[in-house]
């Protein structure tokens, strides 16, 4: 466990968020092993497969990574005020609703997939590979819940490192089961799924025992599970608009993928290449976001207001920097790695790629900002202004894929991403500012008091 209460600010943001980098990055490579392995021994239709179920693992498993964020959120506030009690009730409530999250959308992601997949014109030359590989993922949803909550959690506590270790155990698990599966027992796209929810089980039963072994405040009872519904509702209106707004955002990239999809495979294929090296550009910029939100909630808890105002400084400082790095580095080199995924062949995949990184990687100062302004205001407990900066984002990227696709085919596609983030930081932009100046008004306020107590009894009665 680590305060985040004490010490420099920008070391501490720094310091905090490189495990999370590099644990961000492990995600997405393991993610991309499934892709590159798929591609490379089944096929581009299989590797577009993978790629047209992104957004519908986006919608639903988004929801759960959302819900959990926002749960710890008020784990790591309690944490910084030293509330040993309630952290433990936090983490009780926490594992009720994600329970009871987990079996609901277990139950409806199953039921509505092949529809949702025909609404969205999958080519059906890979339906039923997309059908056959993100049914499995869907599944597991247990797994990645569990481990999304237990891993926030830890974090919640100041340990970013701890996560990494046991996510990348299981990202050797995730390959070598990935080689075994699809070489070996020729169980095709399925086995990539296999693969993908084994490994994560994993990393959740590493996370469980870490907690019970190494984390006492963290070792829970029945009498934490005794909840009023005042607890449960409290963590609810947190949880649920981080939750719902990682799934507005994926609506908009469903809506999004529906245009791509009637496209043709090729356009499908390079979005889904474009999109998983991208990834790797932009984890810097959300960890640095999602270390704010810990940094935030803890000195927030802990009344620090003048130390989240030097974070917020530092980090978009920060963070700005590294997104002119990144957007340089894809537009020059980002088509170099599209051979990861795809024959050298494919000339017009590589093209559409190409297409994808001058026109995204640009903007990417825009989605810099973006990640430390929702982050921080998460961190504040404002769950629903950033919910709001989602529906702005929904509403950007199906206009692009709507409007701009039909105009201009794959690049008024490529332009919903960077016109998504615009619309988020419009919305945002406003409410960190009123934020930013409530924060300097509690800050006076608490330098006022230590005055106050010091004048006569007389003078501070007002009777």
């Amino acid at each position: 466990m680590k305060e985040l209460t004490r010490g420099n600010p920008a070391k501490l943001i720094l310091f905090f968020t490189i495990p999370l980098l590099a644990g961000n990055v492990l995600q997405q490579f393991y993610n991309m092993i499934d892709m590159i392995i798929v591609g490379q021994t089944l096929g581009k239709d299989a590797l577009a497969a993978v790629g047209a179920t992104g957004s519908v693992s986006f919608l639903i498993i988004g929801f759960a990574q959302g819900l959990t964020s926002g749960l710890s959120i008020i784990t790591s506030q309690r944490f910084g005020a030293k509330d040993t009690f309630g952290v433990r009730k936090s983490f009780a409530a926490s594992v009720v609703i994600s329970a009871a999250v987990t079996v609901i959308l277990t139950t409806l992601s199953l039921l509505f997939l092949r529809p949702l997949l025909l609404i969205m014109q999958t080519p059906p030359e890979i339906i039923d590979q997309a059908q056959s590989f993100i049914s499995i993922i869907l599944a597991g949803i247990f797994a990645a819940m569990m481990f999304n909550l237990l891993s926030n959690m830890i974090r919640a506590l100041g340990d970013s490192r701890t996560p990494l270790i046991f996510l990348a155990m299981a990202v050797v698990v995730n390959i070598i089961l990935d080689v075994v599966f699809i070489t070996k027992f020729h169980m095709g796209i399925a086995g990539a799924g296999y693969a993908t929810v084994f490994a994560q089980v994993v990393a959740s039963l590493l996370c469980l025992i870490y907690i019970r072994r190494r984390i006492p405040l963290l070792q829970i009872g029945r009498k934490h599970f005794s909840l009023d519904k005042n607890e449960l509702r409290f963590h609810l209106n947190t949880a649920l608009p981080m939750g719902f707004q990682s799934s507005i955002i994926a609506i908009g990239a469903v809506v999004l993928q529906s245009a791509l999809n009637s496209l043709g495979t090729d356009v499908v294929a390079a979005q889904a290449a474009a999109g998983r090296i991208e990834q790797f550009a932009i984890l810097p910029m959300m960890s640095f976001g999602i270390t704010m939100a810990t940094f935030t909630a803890q000195n927030y808890g802990a009344r620090q207001y003048g130390r989240i105002l030097t974070g917020i400084k530092q980090s978009l400082i920060m963070n700005i920097l590294f997104s002119l790095l990144a957007g340089f580095s894809v537009i020059v080199f980002g088509h170099h790695l599209i051979a990861l995924f795809v024959d050298k062949g494919e000339t017009q995949v590589f093209a559409l790629a190409q297409v994808y990184f001058n026109i995204s990687g640009a903007l990417y100062a825009v989605l810099a900002i973006l990640f430390i302004l929702r982050y921080t205001l998460q961190g504040l407990g404002q769950a629903k202004i950033p919910t709001i900066a989602g529906m702005m984002e929904l509403i950007m990227r199906s206009f692009a894929a709507i409007i701009l696709t039909g105009l201009y085919g794959y690049p008024g596609a490529a332009f919903a991403s960077p016109l998504a983030w615009i619309g988020s930081v419009s919305v945002l932009l406003p409410s960190t500012i009123k934020a930013i100046r409530h924060l300097k008004e509690l800050e006076r306020q608490q330098k006022e008091e230590p005055e106050r107590s010091k004048e006569p009894k007389s003078q501070l009665s007002t009777n």
